[in-house]
């Protein structure tokens, strides 16, 4: 398999092509590929649009070190040229929710909808908050591997590290959630192929 491409690939070709890779070629992701791929995942939705996902991009070999061993020495951490670190941070999003609302709406309705998003939420526990927004991460999450495909590159994410070493190594805030790690770079191997249910196996009609 040959992980060169002239043109970007469409979502089932990208989707179909993935595969999570351990192995990277040490060459650096110019910043402009990534600013694109980060950039198609800025896009995905977000209910209430509150879009409380963030990103790390680390690229620094003594950083990748320290994070190789948060996640338990997995060796596609030291290898990749990067590592994105996908983190949510509920906090911050409603400190900032106006930034969220539509800018066509009238100042009245903006100023109503960014004051519903913070009463709903503020029913909640920070906890409960932050939870919920981790789940909001893996929408953007799904972003990620598949434009990161389509631009040609490869990935490996991670959900197994321990949160507390990474906040601390990168001086996030403790009260952020980490729902990923995401190796990236060219891949070096071409990984196993596709073995997924057929259709039949998890749709049903109702």
């Amino acid at each position: 398999m040959s992980y060169e491409t002239t043109a970007l690939l469409d979502v089932k070709e990208a989707a179909a092509r993935r595969r999570s890779i351990r192995d990277f070629a040490p060459d650096a992701i110019p910043e402009g590929d990534l600013d694109a791929i980060l950039d198609v995942v800025r896009l995905a939705p977000s209910a209430f649009n509150v879009q409380p996902w963030r990103f790390v991009v680390v690229r620094d070999p003594g950083l990748k070190a320290g994070l190789a061993e948060a996640a338990f020495n997995q060796r596609q951490v030291r290898s990749a040229p990067a590592v994105l670190v996908l983190y949510t941070d509920m906090r911050d999003a409603l400190a900032t929710v106006e930034e969220t609302v539509h800018p066509g709406m009238p100042a009245e309705k903006a100023a109503a909808a960014a004051a519903h998003v913070r009463n709903l939420f503020g029913r909640q526990s920070p906890e409960q908050q932050e939870t919920w927004a981790a789940g909001q991460g893996y929408i953007a999450l799904g972003y990620l591997l598949l434009a990161a495909e389509a631009h040609g590159y490869q990935t490996s994410p991670m959900t197994g590290f321990e949160p507390a070493r990474v906040r601390t190594l990168l001086g996030l805030p403790e009260h952020v959630q980490i729902p990923a790690l995401v190796a990236i770079g060219r891949g070096a191997e071409e990984g196993f192929a596709h073995h997924r249910h057929p259709l039949g196996r998890i749709v049903r009609a109702a």
